[in-house]
């Protein structure tokens, strides 16, 4: 799923505050993920057994395997927001720098954005997971129902 790039306009007025809770914000999120993908890596392992006798094994694989993905990009984007987040001093020194500033605030412009769609893009791998593996509940309660 493609997004289109979104332009800000409004990241020239602002507050280096406001760029601290920001990035804050994103570092929190992101370290939620981290452990929210543990959280999912072990509900997978948990039900490999009933994936695999549903003949669901391959949409496991691949999921799984965007898992293992996104895991990766959270931890750069992750250790990218933390870099930022220890740049920003750049805009609360007293020293005049322009073109750092402007630097900077591009930076959180861009920033913004592979956030935003990171976090998208991870909640739709989240509900296909979560949709599989109450494909998988139901089949199984249904076999125990059967019984």
């Amino acid at each position: 799923m493609k997004t289109k790039k979104q332009i800000y306009r409004y990241l020239e007025w602002k507050s280096p505050e406001e760029m601290h809770q920001t990035s804050l914000e994103w570092i929190s999120a992101l370290k939620f993920v981290k452990d929210e993908q543990l959280f999912l890596n072990d509900l997978v392992k948990a039900y490999t057994l009933q994936i695999t006798g549903l003949g669901l094994l391959e949409k496991s694989r691949k999921l799984v395997t965007s898992i293992s993905n996104a895991e990766a990009e959270a931890d750069k984007i992750l250790k990218k927001a933390q870099v930022h987040e220890n740049q920003l001093s750049i805009m609360i020194d007293d020293v005049d720098q322009p073109k750092m500033e402007k630097a900077y605030t591009e930076t959180h412009r861009d920033m913004i954005f592979a956030i935003e769609t990171y976090l998208t893009n991870y909640r739709i791998l989240k509900g296909s997971l979560f949709q599989m593996i109450s494909e998988v509940m139901k089949k199984e309660k249904q076999k125990r129902l059967l019984n």
